[in-house]
């Protein structure tokens, strides 16, 4: 059943704090530690990022793999502990929230991950997968009414109410994610995190489930923030995007205006290896090759974490790191010493 075609809606989520963002994240750092006999060395492959969700709004996060935004997606909602900074969502810091505390805000926050397969018991029916959070936050649907809930998440996410009785193995990609996001939705959250939620997916599937998600976004007023290495999901959902580079944040702005007009060189460059992003009015000279890797976040570079990549690097630039802060050209921040409008002609170092 498609989305047009929905007869029936549960009931709405609840309505996220009026006069601020429902997710805050100020200074975080966070990663993992290296353990070498009685050495320990922590790893940042999260290196002091901000960012903000508002109410019924999609944020995006992009960057090449290896850059951070699953780590950065995990320690939001608490599968990973961070090292330092603050995690405010609808109002609580998660950090100093009690067990209590986390448990009901974990209703209002949830995530659906890259592979949909993984993430469902494949020994629970899709019916009790999708009440399974009921069990937890037990007063929000009586058991009475679960089988009739359930037929209506699964409509809303253009599945018939005869999924209920499948097990996860008898779905496709496409409809193991629905499952998820309806899964999702059945505790009528304020947020739900998509970390690399399409990209396991087929491009016609990719899109419809990218159409669902806006349409329930419109519908139930739910914020997402989107993780994604694929610029063109992201210019297609996002409303913001954040450009995220070995843990930092090195552009960010209004998606349409940072498409547009990206002044950072390494969102320069990613914008030019997704040759499916062709409605950019051509620019001779501006073709950029990234040569190398990104670094490994246990030993990054001096100074700007993009040098070793860029070819307007100077002296300066391993030195110096550079604030993220509006430049010449554009009202967006951008984390970025030189003037983005430089010759981009030349390959970056290796």
């Amino acid at each position: 059943m498609s989305t047009q075609q929905r007869t029936t809606t549960p009931s709405a989520p609840r309505p996220p704090e009026p006069d601020g963002d429902v997710l805050r994240v100020s200074g975080l750092w966070a990663g993992y530690e290296n353990r070498s006999g009685l050495t320990r060395r922590r790893v940042s492959a999260v290196a002091g990022v901000d960012l903000a969700v508002p109410p019924g709004r999609t944020v995006g996060v992009v960057g090449e793999s290896g850059c951070g935004k699953s780590t950065l997606a995990r320690t939001i909602v608490g599968l990973r502990r961070s090292f330092s900074g603050s995690v405010v969502f609808a109002g609580h810091d998660l950090a100093t929230a009690s067990r209590r505390e986390r448990r009901e805000l974990s209703r209002d926050l949830q995530m659906v991950f890259q592979d949909p397969f993984t993430a469902l018991n494949p020994r629970m029916t899709v019916g009790e997968l999708v009440a399974e959070g009921w069990r937890v936050h037990r007063g929000l649907v009586p058991p009475a009414e679960r089988a009739t809930e359930v037929a209506r998440l699964l409509d809303l996410v253009g599945l018939r109410e005869q999924y209920a009785a499948r097990y996860p193995r008898e779905l496709s990609g496409g409809q193991c994610q629905r499952v998820a996001i309806a899964r999702a939705l059945a505790l009528r959250p304020r947020l739900i995190v998509c970390d690399e939620a399409v990209s396991a997916l087929d491009v016609s599937v990719r899109a419809q489930i990218l159409n669902l998600l806006a349409d329930l976004q419109e519908e139930l007023g739910v914020a997402y923030l989107f993780i994604s290495h694929d610029l063109d999901v992201v210019r297609h959902i996002a409303h913001e995007v954040l450009v995220m580079y070995l843990g930092t944040i090195v552009e960010r702005g209004p998606a349409a205006e940072v498409f547009a007009n990206p002044r950072h060189p390494y969102t320069r460059a990613l914008l030019s290896a997704a040759p499916s992003l062709d409605d950019r009015p051509d620019q001779p000279g501006r073709e950029v090759v990234l040569r190398g890797e990104v670094p490994s976040p246990s030993d990054p570079p001096s100074g700007c974490r993009f040098r070793t990549r860029c070819w307007m690097a100077t002296g300066r630039c391993a030195t110096e790191s550079p604030s993220l802060e509006p430049r010449p050209g554009a009202e967006h921040p951008v984390a970025c010493h030189h003037d983005p409008d430089a010759p981009a002609h030349h390959h970056a170092a290796g």
